[in-house]
């Protein structure tokens, strides 16, 4: 018999979000988790942390391999394992914390922490946060908000956020289940947090490691089950959206692209709305030439400011712009596929969506849950996303300009600027990080178009990641070295193994994180 809040899920294969893959499992080995109706909170969380472990030693007595599912966001099979998934969506508690909970050296405030349950979706953590008084708010959002918290912390979620960086760089605390009778708080030794009333509430082993908890930060479920995530937020702020065409892709913009001082580009909206916070440069690589503003660059940039409360701020209302059916892109997909000659077809069907998807538009102003609230791409999309210095990013751009001549890509390719990480595996792992987005129809065409661009960078001297939930399949032990280096590799790896005995890392091993070489058992380490 099952322990009540554990339900059987009777799945043999399952399929992510943007329908890339369909991945088998065993059979009768994934289960889904909900928190218990009756009692109080704190006993309800309880009884879910002995559900993980439960899990966890039903693995080891049956020889199974276990990962929590979150929204199924990733394009990679870098959260699945072969064995079973476990369905965490139910798992949303989420609260404030008052001062009796937090640690005497913690910097900030007690308001400026909200704790998650790992279920927690990131629309539902905007909505809870709109409605405290005063409303407070993430600090920054990957373009869509559909992910679980766990999840997009996981793979090093990002948006563009120029000061801020990615999910990680506000997280501050997470509570993991590692073994079928254990469980720790970790937070930065550098970086105190909670109080010890607090580690009691949860009933963990506190553990105050900065290296360890750089590691577990990015770390896409081979840590174990991350139960609770502890967030940084601040008063909510406002953004004021603008979008910029046929700016002509010359030293100006470089100089941009390449220091992040825009004065040069004298953006609209300067001065007006608060501090630059967000910055991305989008490009039609089909239709491009250097100082050609009808072949060059469109800007999407935001500005922050405060809120006033003398001056309420009106809701943002606004539709899915452009959106493509659900089935459209991979109709477009199979006739590239397919078609004798569909790369002749390419450049004016990308022209023509780009064209579509992209122009113009006055500017708009919303809360982070207002602006980033829906997705362009919908249905059997392909993504993947390069980071590079931001010092690199003219040289990237004009070699992905090249690449797309001999292998034409079936989208188009963004540039977001964001914060460096401090996750020891993130992908934003530069200073100032680069983002190269390439979005566009899952297939044959794309997948080659990326494989081409990897082989490229490797072979001009490009310093380049990839994201970890994104199309990544070139991954392997020596890449991720030359990525991250081994060093960093080797700390993330002993982290591993100081947080989970051997047994148990191989329950939360995969086979993706076994090419990537971070699947090693070091045995014990005192």
């Amino acid at each position: 018999m099952l322990p009540k809040g554990i339900t059987r899920l009777p799945i043999k294969k399952w399929t992510n979000k943007h329908e890339n893959f369909t991945h088998d499992l065993v059979e009768n080995a994934s289960f889904k988790l909900r928190n218990p109706r009756e009692g109080k909170r704190r006993e309800r969380y309880h009884q879910t942390t002995k559900n993980f472990q439960w899990l966890i030693q039903h693995a080891l007595d049956n020889n199974l391999k276990l990962r929590a599912m979150g929204s199924g966001w990733s394009f990679t099979k870098v959260g699945v394992t072969e064995g079973g998934l476990i369905d965490t969506a139910s798992l949303n508690f989420s609260f404030p914390l008052t001062q009796k909970y937090v640690s005497d050296q913690y910097a900030l405030q007690p308001e400026d922490l909200y704790f998650l349950q790992c279920g927690t979706i990131v629309y539902e953590v905007n909505n809870r946060l709109n409605a405290k008084n005063p409303p407070r708010s993430i600090k920054a959002s990957g373009a869509s908000n559909g992910q679980t918290i766990a999840g997009a912390l996981s793979t090093g979620t990002h948006g563009a956020a120029i000061n801020v960086g990615a999910i990680p760089e506000f997280v501050v605390g997470l509570h993991i289940v590692t073994g079928p009778d254990t469980h720790i708080w970790l937070e930065r030794a550098s970086y105190p947090v909670t109080s010890p009333e607090f580690v009691a509430w949860l009933d963990a082993d506190l553990v105050q490691n900065d290296d360890l908890f750089n590691a577990a930060l990015v770390s896409f479920g081979s840590f174990g089950f991350i139960h609770g995530v502890m967030v940084e937020t601040e008063p909510q702020f406002l953004l004021t959206e603008h979008r910029v065409g046929n700016i002509p892709y010359d030293h100006v913009l470089k100089s941009a692209m390449t220091t992040l001082d825009f004065s040069g580009l004298q953006l609209p909206g300067t001065g007006q709305n608060g501090e630059l916070y967000h910055f991305e440069v989008l490009f039609n690589i089909h239709k491009f030439e250097p100082n050609d503003p009808d072949k060059g660059a469109f800007l999407k940039y935001m500005f922050k400011k405060p809120i006033d409360p003398s001056n309420p701020h009106t809701p943002l209302s606004r539709s899915n712009e452009f959106t493509y059916g659900d089935d459209l892109l991979g109709i477009i997909s199979t006739v590239l596929d397919k078609l004798p000659g569909s790369g002749l077809l390419i450049p004016a069907m990308v022209n023509a969506m780009f064209g579509l998807a992209f122009e113009p538009k006055p500017p708009i102003q919303g809360t982070v849950k207002e602006i980033f609230n829906y997705t362009k791409f919908r249905g059997k999309v392909a993504s993947a996303a390069i980071g590079i210095a931001i010092e690199d990013s003219p040289k990237a751009l004009e070699t992905i300009v090249e690449v797309n001549k001999q292998k034409p890509f079936p989208g188009g390719l963004s540039l977001r600027y964001v914060h460096g990480t401090k996750a020891t595996l993130g992908f934003t792992k530069f200073p100032k990080t680069c983002v190269l987005e390439m979005d566009g129809v899952d297939g044959g065409k794309a997948r080659e178009f990326y494989e081409a661009v990897w082989n490229t960078f490797e072979q001009e001297g490009i310093a380049y990641t990839l994201h970890w939930g994104k199309i990544n399949f070139n991954l392997n032990e020596n890449r991720v070295k030359n990525m991250y280096g081994a060093a960093a590799v080797q700390s993330w790896i002993d982290a591993r193994n100081q947080l989970l005995s051997p047994s148990v890392l191989a329950v939360f091993n995969n086979k993706f994180i076994t090419n990537c070489g971070l699947h090693k058992v070091l045995g014990a380490i005192v």
